[in-house]
């Protein structure tokens, strides 16, 4: 079967670890408890054929992949040093993220910017489709997506 949509999921400042700080490893679906992410998470699981979460420490991970401890790492702050473009190329390869006709791309400015590095040398279709909104609009679009089942990239 061809998988033709890949949705890329932002990872989130809110965390299990907030509420239960030894509760690792635990798997990356899991993990991240914002409503953002949350969101997100629904949205890539109504419209996507595969879903990968983007972490600013560990890059595209799937929804298993264990984390094995909280971090502060964003790409909001380069002071933190999240992954760099050329390892997300990398990880792009390694999990064949290249092989969707259209990838999906959530999130805010940064997570943005880190995904159009990763795809950008690549001869693939990355969407952005609620790029350009303020956060809370950014987050009703996404609800009012899923519940009109109008993913809004096609």
């Amino acid at each position: 079967m061809t998988q033709n949509r890949l949705v890329i999921v932002p990872c989130g400042k809110r965390t299990i670890w907030d509420k239960h700080p030894d509760q690792w490893p635990t798997r990356a679906d899991d993990a991240y408890t914002g409503t953002p992410f949350k969101l997100n998470r629904r949205y890539a699981e109504r419209f996507g054929d595969r879903w990968v979460v983007l972490s600013a420490k560990y890059g595209f991970v799937g929804p298993e992949f264990e984390i094995p401890c909280p971090c502060e790492i964003s790409f909001k702050l380069k002071k933190t040093e999240p992954i760099d473009a050329l390892t997300l190329r990398q990880h792009v390869e390694e999990m064949a993220l290249d092989c969707f006709s259209v990838i999906v791309g959530l999130g805010g400015v940064e997570y943005r910017n880190a995904m159009t590095a990763a795809f950008d040398p690549l001869a693939v279709h990355v969407v952005f489709p609620f790029a350009g909104l303020p956060t809370g609009k950014r987050l009703r679009a996404t609800k009012q997506a899923i519940d009109t089942g109008d993913s809004r990239f096609e």
